[in-house]
């Protein structure tokens, strides 16, 4: 027993023995949903929110919550505890990744403004307290864009597509990935400048109700348009050409191309009633033509070429006599 007492004293010195006031039962409670939203799409309303990790207390939330979405139109002045009874409650919510997502038929509130509200309740029965409120204002819906058409341009992808609407956006899709909203437009055609050449799109329009207050009603997105641009646009005509006679050249000079994938330039020349022939390419806006004669009279012109073969078409000549 006495070699025990070392060890006991230690311990006793360390506080081990020390019996403090019970902590009070933890509560339970789920935090509140932070970030709902809701919005019209078609004949639907869509709400979407996080599902909450912790509960008040900060405590991981361990059994599955039940989601207590409801729906209803708005009333002046607001109570929140009759308003939320006399609520309906919406079932059928999808979630997926801790984001849930509720589809409601918007028909019966046309032309009124409805409120969107959530909370979820733990496994304990303890719900939390409601989420911020969403208006919604419920419109007839919006008209889908139809026939959407894209085609490669030198400029990007340039869609255009066929609605009544004063809005729209339009969202695309590179590879394998998500749907971006890439711009918000007033009229039924938009040039994406943000393509590359190579890489494979999809493309789709909604149209947009703007409903004031940065609210709005939005169509159901369109029918998909795909594309793989292809660089088959050649750069533009080299401008500004000159050209001096010197004893044993003629020089020729043009303003610089600013196309970023430009190669050269390609320089023909020809003699009054002759062909046009290429003589040469240069990498610069100049060149030195030393395969002259005396006493003739030569036609030069220009064209741009980029790094895929594609060319300009020939400047305008100048014509060069030499005495």
């Amino acid at each position: 027993m006495r070699r025990f007492l070392p060890a006991l004293a230690a311990l006793a010195a360390a506080g081990c023995g020390y019996l403090g006031e019970p902590l009070p039962p933890l509560a339970n409670i789920p935090a509140s949903v932070a970030d709902l939203t809701a919005v019209q799409r078609g004949a639907q309303i869509l709400a979407q929110f996080t599902l909450p990790p912790l509960t008040t207390e900060t405590r991981p939330i361990r059994s599955p919550l039940e989601l207590d979405l409801r729906i209803g139109e708005s009333e002046a002045p607001f109570r929140e505890e009759s308003w939320a009874a006399r609520a309906r409650k919406v079932t059928g919510g999808r979630v997926s990744g801790g984001t849930a997502k509720f589809e409601i038929p918007s028909a019966e509130w046309n032309g009124k403004q409805v409120l969107v509200t959530v909370r979820t309740v733990g496994g304990n029965g303890k719900p939390s307290a409601w989420s911020n409120f969403v208006a919604v204002p419920v419109v007839a819906p919006p008209e889908m864009p139809t026939d959407v058409q894209v085609k490669a341009v030198p400029a990007g992808v340039a869609l255009t597509w066929n609605a009544t609407g004063k809005q729209f956006r339009v969202f695309r899709q590179t590879g394998t990935g998500e749907p971006e909203a890439v711009a918000t437009v007033e009229q039924p055609a938009w040039t994406d400048p943000g393509t590359q050449y190579g890489q494979h799109y999809t493309f789709q329009v909604q149209t947009i109700v703007a409903l004031g207050q940065n609210r709005e009603a939005q169509s159901e997105l369109s029918a998909t348009a795909e594309i793989t641009p292809k660089d088959i646009f050649p750069p533009a005509v080299p401008a500004g050409l000159r050209a001096a006679a010197s004893p044993n050249s003629v020089e020729l000079s043009w303003d610089a191309n600013t196309e970023t994938d430009l190669a050269g330039y390609r320089i023909y020349r020809s003699v009054p009633g002759g062909p046009v022939e290429k003589i040469a390419d240069s990498a610069i806006p100049a060149y030195s033509d030393h395969n002259i004669e005396r006493e003739k009279t030569y036609r030069y012109e220009i064209s741009a070429v980029d790094r895929l073969g594609n060319e300009s078409p020939h400047s305008a000549p100048i014509e060069v006599p030499l005495q």
